[in-house]
């Protein structure tokens, strides 16, 4: 694996600061938030000095029961291919349902079972066939556990890369949230997992409310996290350390910090192994057929319970499933806010906006993307003649119709849309 050093994940916020940050090795962007052939500026500079830079995808969700979607496979490649990148990674979570139709918004966990890993591994080789540089994936936090697990954290990485010769990408913020949430021995597992197929390492903070620890990457990496990365730099060198920040941006002095800091918790390191990693070969198509339904369906009604309020599965822990569900909420109303930051104002400003996104939210999932969901939320309010003031709802409506391209929506189609729920 190719020497990365220390780096940080490069966001528009703080794009200035990070130009200036000494001993800057490396940037990681979020894959689908640029575009190739309109990098920003800041972005481009660190290319021109030879800055390496690295897309981290988060939609393909390749642990889902579906095929991984071709076009947004070959956006992927599209990015590495525009940035030079020497890898490119991606999660070991499902985001999405074909059957019903729904969007998390969110990475969640895949189902530590023999047929779960048979579709992930298949999802994986289609992956990396599509891909023009190698992929690495990244080990998740998670608030929830699935029941009737056969396999741990390390034996499902391991087998997951000696059966597709895949990197991995630890992220020991996830270590660290999934011992205090599930109970899992972070140590346990880096003893488990095969380190030569080390691609980097994530660093980012979090915090704990009512005995659950929420990876916000919104706060300072705390002790226990860099003792985690110093527990792995005793076991390996890894080629690369990124740290993580998405919100709540500190003064660049405190980043340069958090950067100290990482450096600092890996200079015992070792020198890092140099050892290949292949693939081993995979089941047969009727049995990963047989297991992508069946993985659906488990990820289905869990998807379902969390974002639609269909009832929890057998096994779950129901407050658990109530806590991830509200944090998909809260998430959901956040990103909608940014994506389009006019509705607040039109509400009448963040606190009712939040109010009223989260009672939609309550009853209408999301199935096609954030920028769809603020149009389908502003659809919902007009068809209930809201907001009350009617200067907003007229703002509201102009809002709609410039993005959507049609006639404001009236009571009529809610009239006509319960009647067709009814047929159906």
């Amino acid at each position: 694996m190719e020497r990365l050093g220390v780096g940080i994940g490069w966001r528009p916020e703080i794009a200035d600061a990070i130009e200036r940050l000494p001993g800057l090795d490396w940037v990681e962007v979020v894959a689908e938030n640029i575009c190739p052939g309109h990098l920003p500026d800041p972005l481009r500079r660190l290319l021109d000095r030879g800055v390496r830079v690295v897309p981290h995808g988060v939609s393909l969700g390749l642990g889902g029961a579906d095929r991984p979607d071709a076009q947004k496979l070959a956006a992927l490649a599209e990015r590495a291919v525009a940035l030079g990148a020497p890898l490119v990674t991606e999660h070991i979570a499902f985001v999405r349902t074909s059957s019903p139709a729904l969007e998390a918004g969110h990475l969640l966990p895949v189902q530590r079972t023999r047929e779960a890993l048979d579709v992930l591994c298949e999802n994986v080789r289609i992956a990396q066939d599509a891909l023009p540089v190698p992929l690495a994936l990244e080990n998740i936090a998670a608030l929830i556990r699935w029941p009737d697990e056969e396999l741990t954290e390390a034996q499902f990485l391991t087998e997951l890369v000696e059966r597709t010769g895949v990197r991995l990408l630890i992220d020991v913020a996830n270590l660290h949230t999934n011992r205090i949430n599930r109970g899992e021995d972070p140590a346990a597992v880096l003893d488990g997992i095969p380190l030569e197929a080390l691609a980097y390492v994530h660093v980012a903070g979090g915090v704990e409310r009512d005995g659950v620890w929420h990876d916000t990457h919104a706060h300072p990496v705390p002790p226990a996290v860099l003792d985690i990365l110093a527990e792995l730099g005793r076991r390996t060198a890894p080629a690369g350390v990124l740290l993580e920040r998405d919100d709540d941006f500190p003064a660049e002095e405190e980043l340069a910090g958090e950067l100290d800091a990482v450096r600092a918790a890996l200079e015992t390191a070792p020198r890092p192994p140099s050892v290949p990693v292949t693939g081993v070969g995979a089941p047969g198509a009727n049995r990963v057929g047989t297991a992508r339904m069946r993985v659906g369906l488990e990820q289905a009604a869990l998807l379902s319970a969390l974002v639609a309020g269909t009832p929890v599965p057998e096994g779950f822990d129901r407050q658990r499933v109530r806590v991830q569900a509200r944090a998909l909420a809260a998430k959901r109303a956040d990103v909608v806010a940014k994506v389009a930051p006019e509705l607040p104002g039109i509400l009448g400003g963040r606190a009712p906006f939040r109010e009223a996104f989260l009672a939609y939210a309550r009853s209408r999932p999301m199935t096609g993307g954030y920028r769809r969901d603020a149009l389908d939320f502003a659809e919902d309010l007009l068809i209930r003649d809201l907001p009350a003031d009617p200067a907003a709802r007229r703002r509201l409506t102009a809002w709609w119709q410039d993005r959507a391209g049609a006639r404001p929506p009236r009571r009529i189609v809610r009239w006509a849309r319960s009647l067709l729920g009814r047929a159906a």
